[in-house]
C-alpha cells in the first residue's frame, strides 16, 4: 500500500474531509501557537535572574515570523470560510 494511502486511512474524518480553508486555518492556528510560545520564551528570557546566562534562541524574530505567517494564513482561511 502506498504511503499516502496509509497515512490518509489514519487521519480523523474531520481532517480527511476538511475544506482547503479549514486546513489553512489549522496551519495558521499552529503558527499562532508557536508565536505565543516564542513570546513566552522571550518574556522568560527578559526576566531571568542571572543576566550572564544568555540563551541561544532568537525569540523575538521567531515570534514575529510565526505571528505574521499565522495571521496571514488565518486571514486567508476566514476569507475562504466567508466565501463558502
Amino acid at each position: 500500500m502506498p504511503l499516502s494511502i496509509s497515512l490518509a486511512m489514519h487521519l480523523p474524518e474531520f481532517i480527511l474531509f476538511a475544506s482547503d480553508a479549514t486546513i489553512v486555518g489549522l496551519w495558521g492556528g499552529l503558527f499562532l501557537l508557536i508565536a505565543v510560545l516564542a513570546l513566552a520564551g522571550d518574556w522568560l528570557r527578559a526576566r531571568r535572574k542571572d543576566v550572564d546566562r544568555v540563551g541561544c534562541m532568537p525569540w523575538t524574530p521567531i515570534f514575529l515570523a510565526c505571528a505574521m505567517i499565522g495571521v496571514g494564513l488565518m486571514v486567508v482561511a476566514v476569507k475562504g470560510w466567508i466565501a463558502g
